[in-house]
């Protein structure tokens, strides 16, 4: 998937000190489960290179979901792309999160553990709060 070129860079931006961080089952909802890892990325191969990482872990790589965004700045533009691992519209959440905390270099992965009931619209909640947890943890960085 390309990054797509979407906003330019005027300011300095929240980016993360590390190339990966993982906050542990952060959130449990009916039997679903939540974790949240973000890193500091600056290319396409940086991303799939963090995303490599977090499904060594077996545990990670059976998840249910592994829905991410990346904000990618490079000579003044910011690109910008995600991913929804088939839990639609997840992506999107993190990226407008990523875009409204004006987060980049970074890319932000909510891992999903399906727990038997549907979660309806909760899941865009909890995906949400995920990806604040994670922009809260790189500012205390």
């Amino acid at each position: 998937m390309p990054l797509q070129s979407t906003r330019f860079d005027f300011g300095e931006g929240k980016v993360p000190s590390k190339n990966f961080i993982l906050l542990k089952n952060i959130i449990e909802d009916r039997g679903s489960k939540y974790s949240v890892s973000y890193g500091q990325v600056g290319s396409r191969q940086e991303i799939k290179n963090f995303l490599s990482r977090l499904k060594k872990d077996k545990k990670y790589a059976k998840a249910t979901h592994n829905t991410w965004a990346a904000r990618i700045s490079h000579q003044g533009t910011i690109y910008e792309t995600k991913s929804d691992d088939g839990e639609m519209g997840a992506g999107m959440v993190i990226l407008r999160i990523m875009q409204k905390e004006d987060v980049k270099d970074c890319v932000i992965c909510v891992t999903r553990w399906f727990g038997g009931v549907k979660l309806m619209g909760d899941r865009f909640k909890h995906v949400g709060d995920a990806t604040k947890l994670a922009v809260l943890d790189m500012v205390k960085k």
